[in-house]
Order: structure tokens, then sequence, then C-alpha cells
């Protein structure tokens, strides 16, 4: 966790609506404590919450200008009259982001954190008090852009996305080893600009199951469409998952999104 981040911000706002965010003890030691272990509850109720709902949460994570919004924007530009979708938008200050989902028809909830640097797991449930996420929908939430702080906190998701640019270096996984360690999928975003850069696919890759040998990784441009397909298919078998039976379900609810530290590399 970080001390001079701003992650002891004691207010943030859930649609405009200004809400107290923690209680500042006085103590780094003390207050990161007492987050984790809060965020921790707050998580399981929102867990259990979209799991009665049978709803798919993906946290997406990354630092800025990787492509989530882009990539959200074309996703559920392309599989609206298929599936349903809610969005929940992180962001220090403004409402650009939500805005861009609202053109596609998608509902979204923006949340500014101002200072903070990442969501939490009680932001979260406030978002889905006014969201309400209906039957077999897809929850997107689009963390604030930062390789550090989002991996230390459960959302209550049920899987961690992470999203990696051509354009941020191959070294990534190795530099920021945690939210890799702690994710599910690797979206390796921009690749139609592998011809213009100088990057090394198969070393990031390398990195990334080096840090997280289960980590799955998919090559996509959010821009052009390659390797979207693949996306897709792998949101839909993970919803299908969830909605199938009492045993795929309990699959989904065992899933461990609070891995344990990733070792020094």
């Amino acid at each position: 966790m970080c001390t001079g981040c701003g992650c002891s911000s004691t207010e943030t706002t859930v649609n405009g609506h200004l809400h107290s965010a923690i209680k500042n003890t006085g103590r780094f030691i003390t207050l990161e404590k007492d987050l984790l272990e809060d965020n921790q509850v707050y998580a399981a109720k929102n867990r259990l919450q979209l799991k009665q709902n049978k709803a798919l949460a993906l946290n997406l994570m990354s630092s800025p200008g990787s492509g989530k919004t882009t990539l959200l924007v074309r996703t559920i530009n392309d599989m609206k009259h298929q599936q349903l979708f809610k969005v929940i938008e992180g962001d220090q200050q403004t409402e650009n982001d939500a805005g861009r989902i609202r053109e596609t028809g998608a509902e979204a909830i923006q949340i500014n954190t101002g200072k903070g640097c990442h969501l939490n797991a009680s932001m979260i449930q406030r978002a889905l008090t006014e969201l309400k996420t209906p039957l077999n929908s897809v929850l997107f939430i689009e963390n604030v852009g930062n390789l550090v702080c989002p991996a230390a906190f459960d959302l209550g998701e049920a899987f961690r996305i992470v999203i990696l640019s051509v354009t941020e270096g191959e070294d990534k996984p190795i530099k920021y080893p945690e939210i890799f360690h702690r994710s599910d999928l690797m979206l390796l975003n921009k690749v139609d600009l592998l011809p213009y850069v100088d990057f090394d696919v198969d070393r990031c890759i390398n990195n990334a199951r080096r840090v997280n040998p289960d980590i799955q990784v998919l090559q996509i441009s959010a821009t052009t469409g390659q390797g979207l397909q693949n996306w897709y298919d792998w949101i839909q078998t993970r919803l299908s998952v969830i909605t199938s039976n009492s045993t795929a379900n309990n699959t989904i609810e065992n899933h461990d999104v609070s891995r344990d530290p990733c070792p020094n590399y």
C-alpha cells in the first residue's frame, strides 16, 4: 500500500454524490490493516450480491492510456445485441469515460476517487445500490489507472484482468509484479502497433508467467478488432459458468482473488 498517493482520502463521489470513504487512524500501519480488513467485508457482500444476480463482475486494471475504455466501448458495441452490460467507472476526476460508455447505450456509474488511486469494495457496494445489476449481466469495473494499488483491493469481482499495451514495454510484469500475480487474464492491447514499436511479445508473456504461471494471455487490438473474438468468447464462457449450474457456481465462489502477496522477483 502507499503512504502518499491519497489512499487515505476521506471523500469520494459516486455519480456526483459525496461519500465518506475511510477513517484516518493517524498511523499508517493501523490504517492499512483497517482498510484491508474492512474492504474484505464489503467485498464478500458484493460477491454474494453478484452471485445471487448471476452477474459476472470483471475488474479491469491497467496503467493510464492502456486502452481500457476504448476496449469497453468496442466490446459493448459489438456484443450489446446478445448481452446486457453494466459498467462502474473509476477515475480521480471527471465523468469523461462514463460518458463514453453511456453513448453505447449501457448504464454506467461514475466513481470519482479524488486523491485516491484505486477503487475499493465499499465504493463498489454503493455503486451496486444504484446500478441494480440484473440477472445474467456482465459488470465491468474499470479501475483507476494505476499498476500498483488496485492489486491490493478485492472488489468482490469474479475475475481480475490486467491490460497492458505494447507501447508500455515488455518489462512491466516484472516491474509491477503484484498486479500480474493477482490477475487471471492479461490482455495485450494495441498489437496493431507492433510494427512501429520496439516490443518483444514473447518476452512480455514470459515475464507475466514468471510472476504468475497460471495467467492467461490474449493479444488484441481494441482499435482494429484483432483478437477481440477470443476476448468475447472468454467473457461468454465465464458467464455461462455462473449461470449454468450449482457446481459451476461453487467454482466461481471459491475462486481465490486475494492470492498471497507475490514473492520478490
